[in-house]
C-alpha cells in the first residue's frame, strides 16, 4: 500500500534522490544537501506547532512511501503563506493601448510586469512521482491529498492558494524565455538562476530584474511562444488541478514563463465535497475508491482505498485502519478519487 506521511530526517536520502531525478528546472528540489536538510527540519518544526489560529511561514512536506518495501515513491508539499520574509517574484501578463484617433492607428500590446501579488498566499509546490511509480492513480494521490491536508487544518493555510507550473525547458535546462533574459539583463544561465532561486539566494531578482514593463512583442520567438506553456511532464498535474478548480490569471514564472494557477481553497472539488466520517473496522461489501485520510497533524496519513460508506461510517479493512493509523470510533476525512 502506498501511504503519504510527514516527511522525517530518516528521509533524507530518498529526498536527494528524489531531487536529483527531477531535474531542470524543479526549482523547490535543488540538488544541494544543505537547503535540504533544512527544508525536512523546517517541515517537522511546521508539523510540531499544534496551535497555529493562522498561516505564518510554515512548510509542509510529506513523502508517499510504499509500506512494504519502505521505498519513498514521491513527495509533495504546501507552503502556508509565501513572501512574507522573502519577496515572491511573477510576471503579470498585461496589455497597454497605444491609440492615435488622429491618425486611426489603435495598437494593443501585452506587456510583462514584475510583481508580487500572491504575498500571503499559500502555494502547493514540490509534487514528484518517481518514474516506476506513474501508473494508475498514484500521481493523483499525490497531489489532492494535500487538498485534504488544507480542509482539515483550514487555520493554518490562506483563503487562496495558487500552484507554479513548471515552464518549457530543453532535455540541457535550456529556457527560450530566460535566454532571452539573460541576453539582455543577467549574463546567467538558467539552471544557475533557478538553482540560486532554488537555495533561497534571490537578492539577485530585484537587482538585475527589468523594473519597467516588458513589451512582449520585443521579446524574441522562441520567448514569446513558450509564455504561460508547461513542460509536457507537467502537463497532467495542470489538469488535476484545473478539474480541481484552479485557473490561470495571467501569472507567469519569472524565469521559464510557466504559469501560475490560483483558486480560493474553499472552493476546490475535493475541499468542497470532502467530510468527516467515522470509522469502523470490517470487509466491505460494496466498495468505492475515495481518498481518506485521518485528522492527525504530526502523526497525519493519507492513502487512496477501497471502502464501504453507510451513512456516518465508512468500513475499514484491519490494513487500511493500520495505514492511516486509525482505530474504531476514530474519524477520518475522505473525499471522492
Amino acid at each position: 500500500m502506498l501511504v503519504v506521511r510527514p516527511i522525517t530526517a530518516g528521509d533524507y536520502d530518498a529526498l536527494y534522490d528524489c531531487a536529483v531525478e527531477s531535474g531542470h528546472g524543479f526549482t523547490s528540489l535543488p540538488v544541494d544537501e544543505t537547503l535540504l536538510r533544512r527544508r525536512i527540519e523546517g517541515a517537522q518544526e511546521a508539523f510540531a506547532k499544534t496551535s497555529l489560529k493562522q498561516p505564518g511561514e510554515e512548510g509542509y512536506l510529506f513523502v508517499m512511501e510504499d509500506t512494504k518495501s519502505g521505498q519513498i515513491v514521491g513527495v509533495s508539499g504546501i507552503e502556508a503563506a509565501v513572501g512574507l520574509t522573502n519577496a515572491f517574484y511573477h510576471y503579470h501578463l498585461g496589455k497597454v493601448v497605444h491609440h492615435s484617433r488622429k491618425h486611426n492607428i489603435y495598437n494593443a500590446l501585452q506587456t510583462l510586469t514584475l510583481c508580487n501579488d500572491y504575498t500571503g498566499v499559500s502555494e502547493l509546490c514540490t509534487l514528484f512521482l518517481r518514474e516506476p511509480y506513474r501508473e494508475g492513480r498514484n500521481g493523483r494521490v499525490l497531489s489532492k491529498f494535500r487538498l485534504l491536508f488544507m480542509a482539515q487544518f483550514r487555520e493554518r493555510f490562506a483563503k487562496q492558494v495558487i500552484a507554479e507550473m513548471r515552464g518549457i525547458s530543453d532535455e540541457n535546462g535550456r529556457s527560450p524565455f530566460w535566454n532571452w533574459l539573460e541576453k539582455h539583463f543577467f549574463t546567467m544561465d538558467f539552471p544557475s538562476a533557478d538553482y540560486l532561486t532554488g537555495i533561497g539566494e534571490k537578492t539577485f531578482i530585484a537587482e538585475l530584474m527589468p523594473r519597467f514593463p516588458i513589451y512582449v512583442n520585443m521579446l524574441d520567438k522562441a520567448a514569446q511562444d513558450v509564455i504561460a506553456k508547461v513542460h509536457q511532464n507537467t502537463l497532467p498535474a495542470l489538469k488535476l488541478l484545473q478539474s480541481e478548480g484552479f485557473r490561470y490569471r495571467g501569472y507567469v514564472d519569472i524565469f521559464d514563463a510557466g504559469p501560475t494557477v490560483e483558486a480560493e481553497v474553499s472552493q476546490l472539488r475535493s475541499v468542497r465535497e470532502s467530510r468527516l466520517i467515522t470509522v469502523q473496522i470490517g470487509q466491505p461489501e460494496v466498495s468505492e475508491n475515495v481518498l481518506i485520510c485521518n485528522t492527525k497533524l504530526t502523526d497525519f496519513r493519507a492513502c487512496q482505498a477501497d471502502v464501504n460508506c453507510c451513512g456516518d461510517n465508512v468500513i475499514l479493512t484491519q490494513e487500511q485502519a493500520d495505514a492511516l493509523q486509525v482505530t474504531a470510533g476514530d474519524s477520518v476525512r475522505l473525499a471522492p478519487l
